[in-house]
């Protein structure tokens, strides 16, 4: 499990030049790991290979594009930012081992970008012995929000509250009551359950079905089964790209047309290239940044138009997507915290800072805010629709409604 080099992995040498050169680790003994007077160093461990690659890799080169351009603007207080990225391939013991060694051989400031549930809900207990923190994980677990947590900073919209304002959208802007859900088996899975479960309860409703498959295969046959013989009119999603496309793709095969609805860690970008432009039934991604392609009737947020020029200059042939532009956000978060905590950095004046942000605008539409009784800065949840290949935002649910009455073609 040597550490990969953000540059390595990502394939563009500008993004972490000088990642991991011996002569830049800290001296031993010193009151604030991670910083000297020339650099912060972060640590990472996320997925950069296996089924979930994807999600791990464009979350890192969406942060990268930011701190790029901050290292070279001088940094911050002087201190240019070292990010080490670890891949635990979406396994939870090398998550945890990955993190050890970030914090006890690698000596990190802080933890950052990291991807799953499964993987960062095991890492949780390593942060509260080494008093170290944890900014922007790329999940929406209710378990990093409840208990509370001082060394957990989270950046986006939980799971509950993607799922609660889906099936609300599901129940009275599309009149469907019949609603499965087809999860993964693992703490993610069952923890979007329960949202969509508590969600379907204000209406009075009950799953009609359950489908899992085990994370790490692509075995949807047994869950596809289940839920296309209860007769559902929707399918809540909670699962990764892969088998949530294949269960997509081999419903259309068997006549099965609900509507599909997945959260945010499925990745819109993968699903939309597996599932291609053809026709499919109604699928539908909850997102809790906005799309980065917004229609060209609406103006361009400048924290978008900020994210597209860096992921431009940096990475030049990769595409937009809002997981590279959650990363972006992430290390925006970052950087702002940094800048508040002062050039006397240490952990307990970064989490003070962060603590200290309110109403602060990254020019995505919705402002960022923390306090220290609440680590979780956005709260807005925006949804999509596969159209033509790609997602695109909902703004009207009304001409959903219309398309869902619409017949389908044989």
């Amino acid at each position: 499990m040597s550490r990969i080099a953000v540059s390595c992995v990502l394939l563009l040498a500008a993004l972490c030049s000088g990642c991991g050169k011996d002569e830049d680790k800290a001296p031993a003994g010193r009151e604030t790991p991670g910083v000297s007077a020339t650099e912060i160093r972060i640590g990472s461990s996320l997925a950069l290979s296996g089924h979930t690659g994807f999600l791990g890799r464009q979350t890192l080169l969406g942060a990268m594009s930011y701190l790029t351009a901050v290292n070279e603007g001088g940094g911050v207080h002087g201190r240019k930012i070292t990010l080490l990225a670890e891949d635990d391939g979406y396994d939870p013991p090398r998550c945890v081992a990955n993190t050890q060694k970030l914090i006890v051989d690698e000596q990190v400031f802080a933890l950052f970008g990291y991807v799953g549930t499964p993987t960062t809900i095991k890492i949780i207990p390593l942060l509260e012995e080494a008093r170290i923190p944890l900014v922007g994980a790329f999940t929406g677990a209710n378990a990093l929000r409840e208990p509370f947590s001082r060394f957990v900073i989270n950046i986006r919209a939980s799971y509950y509250q993607e799922t609660r304002d889906a099936v609300k959208h599901l129940v009275l802007d599309l009149g469907l009551k019949k609603i499965a859900v087809f999860y993964q088996y693992d703490a993610y899975g069952l923890d979007g359950l329960r949202g969509a479960e508590m969600a379907m309860k204000d209406y009075g409703l009950t799953p009609v079905a359950r489908g899992v498959y085990i994370r790490g295969t692509q075995e949807v046959e047994e869950g596809l089964a289940k839920i296309a013989g209860s007769g559902a009119q929707a399918v809540v999603m909670v699962g990764t790209y892969a088998p949530c496309a294949k269960f997509i793709q081999l419903a259309a095969r068997e006549g099965f047309a609900p509507v599909f609805y997945a959260v945010s860690f499925v990745g819109a970008g993968e699903m939309a290239r597996i599932l291609g432009p053809e026709d499919h039934s109604l699928v539908i991604m909850s997102e809790v940044v906005p799309p980065p392609d917004l229609p060209e009737t609406q103006t361009l947020l400048w924290g978008v138009a900020e994210y597209l020029d860096l992921l431009s200059r940096f990475a030049p042939d990769e595409k937009p997507n809002t997981v590279s532009l959650e990363g972006f956000v992430d290390a925006k978060v970052l950087v702002e915290g940094l800048r508040r905590a002062g050039p006397d950095l240490t952990r307990e004046k970064f989490i003070a800072a962060v603590e200290s942000i309110r109403d602060y605008s990254l020019g995505i539409a919705n402002t960022l805010s923390f306090s220290p009784q609440d680590h979780q800065g956005l709260e807005r949840v925006y949804f999509t629709r596969l159209t033509g290949g790609r997602f695109t935002l909902i703004d009207d649910w009304s001409r959903v409604a219309k398309d869902l009455a619409r017949p389908v073609a044989p």
